[in-house]
């Protein structure tokens, strides 16, 4: 039976690539698939959904600066899109059982509000898996984005909590002594070595504060984001983030197949679920006025909007308790199921042509911009810099340096993770924030000094990206950029950069290079 999951989610995820849409969608038809199939899931299924989801939150945490939580675009973008939400979705419910549409008619006010609140919460899961194929995690719209799904999962995770009639433990206070184990955990970390054990010990470390928020009286989900965050700051945060990547996404594979297994739906059902679809411009809309009023730039708020433009899987966790609780009928966790599905097919589509689509609309998306700026976001300026670095990570840093102390030359280092920014600054290098993919950041930087481009980001689309604002802008210097594969290599080509080096076969040449001299010695010898 296992097999059969497999196959069908692997066909459906592939033949759904070939159309150039994420492999999520093919998951999700696999699931609804097979459940039309006859085909019955067992225990594993729902564990592997569990699991994935976990280790979803807890690399979450992993790269979560708790400061900016605090922030007003933040708590405040969340929790004032979700006052609108659950309002305007309970008074649209109560108006469209007065028209005698069906299932709606059975409402009442605190039924209708359960539905607002359920809707009202954005996949963390969709979204995440957006930004993380964009690479966009890091970026600004990528924290704010970030930040608004973690306040939701914790009004979630408080819901269910509350839901349930069962009051957390008075030992649930003891956690707020966790930080206490930071040094014990940096340890544990530090002599797991770069091998198996490290994404052994994430796994570990996940599964077991999990286990222990559910012992207190709390969600393990709440368990996972938080001995991420704690670890947020750790030098092999990022490491082990990446060490649990395929685990991750393999194991997320039983999310999205286990949706499909929650009820099939009739004609019916599948009517209400797309008028709920067709409110999701209206959502990520809303989304954009609020963050926009709370000063953030037309661009960081637009595509945080798009990141944003789903219905979650908290949405599902709050129709199943309000079910089994009698708070509403159980046809509305299949709505909500087939709603969720829609809306994953139509933040992914949308969220594909983002970019684009700020660079179509800039002009209108621009007036609704606030005057005032936040501390966050003015752009910096690249001084007497003739060459310029877009992505600070280890190969960038790399020809940062060896552009300015082997060759002497002016450069300046471009990055979009302010904490990476922080500390090449502490090493005394020059050093801005700016994000590539970025029309306006283009055309606030003065580009008559660049000779040099160099794109080292970790994603060859950014690179891509990158490269049509600035033909859009008319750059007339020369450019350079890493690829990971000789058809990505080629793309990049295509696509006008001057000199593209192949990640792994240049480190195999370079490695020659530098140890030539060890054969002519030995023979000297």
């Amino acid at each position: 039976m296992d097999y059969i999951w497999i196959a069908v989610a692997f066909i459906c995820g592939f033949l759904v690539k070939q159309i150039s849409l994420p492999p999520l969608i093919g998951y999700l038809a696999a699931g609804f698939g097979l459940h039309a199939m006859g085909v019955q899931p067992d225990a594993s299924l729902q564990s592997l959904s569990d699991l994935g989801i976990t280790l979803l939150l807890f690399t979450i945490g992993l790269k979560l600066n708790i400061r900016s939580l605090l922030k007003m675009e933040i708590w405040g973008g969340a929790s004032g899109h979700m006052a609108a939400i659950v309002l305007l979705t309970t008074f649209n419910s109560l108006m469209l059982g007065f028209l005698g549409l069906k299932y709606f008619m059975d409402l009442n006010w605190q039924s209708a509000a359960l539905i607002g609140f359920a809707v009202s919460f954005s996949s963390t899961v969709c979204a995440v898996k957006i930004l993380e194929e964009r690479g966009e995690l890091r970026a600004r719209h990528g924290q704010v984005a970030i930040g608004i799904l973690v306040i939701q999962d914790i009004a979630a995770v408080i819901f269910v909590t509350l839901s349930s009639g069962k009051s957390p433990s008075v030992w649930a206070l003891a956690l707020f002594a966790l930080p206490l184990l930071r040094p014990v955990l940096d340890k544990i970390l530090q002599r797991c070595g770069h091998g198996e054990m490290l994404p052994l010990a994430g796994l570990f470390l996940a599964l077991s504060f999990g286990e222990l928020f559910e012992l207190v009286g709390l969600k393990a989900h709440l368990g996972a984001i938080v001995i991420g965050a704690l670890l947020s700051g750790h030098d092999k945060a990022v490491e082990l983030s990446k060490s649990l990547l395929s685990f991750k996404d393999i194991f997320l594979v039983g999310f999205f197949l286990s949706i499909g297994f929650t009820a099939l739906p009739t004609l019916d059902m599948l009517f209400v679920a797309m008028i709920m679809a067709v409110a999701l411009p209206i959502k990520a809309s809303m989304f954009f006025l609020w963050l926009t009023h709370l000063k953030l730039r037309s661009r960081t708020a637009f595509l945080s909007a798009m990141s944003l433009a789903n219905y979650s899987e908290f949405g599902l966790i709050v129709c199943a308790v309000s079910v089994t609780y009698g708070l509403l009928a159980k046809e509305w966790l299949v709505i909500m199921a087939l709603a969720v599905s829609l809306s994953f097919v139509f933040s992914s589509i949308l969220n594909a042509n983002a970019h684009k689509l700020y660079s179509r609309w800039s002009g209108y998306i621009k007036r609704f911009e606030n005057l005032k700026r936040l501390p966050e976001d003015p752009f910096p300026d690249s001084g007497n810099a003739t060459i310029l670095v877009l992505g600070m990570g280890r190969v960038g840093r790399g020809a940062y340096d060896a552009f300015r102390n082997d060759l002497q030359k002016d450069v300046c280092g471009v990055d979009v993770d302010k904490e990476k920014i922080a500390k090449h600054r502490q090493d005394g290098c020059h050093v801005i924030f700016g994000d590539a993919e970025d029309p306006d950041f283009w055309a606030q930087i003065n580009l008559e000094r660049i000779q040099l481009i160099i794109f080292s980001m970790p994603n060859y689309l950014d690179a891509l990206e990158a490269i049509s604002q600035l033909k859009a802008i008319g750059y007339q210097g020369k450019t350079a950029g890493i690829a990971q594969y000789e058809d990505q290599k080629a793309m990049l080509l295509e696509a006008g950069v001057d000199e593209v080096f192949n990640f792994f076969a240049e480190v195999g040449a370079g490695l020659a290079e530098q140890s030539i001299h060890l054969t002519d010695t030995k023979n000297t010898g």
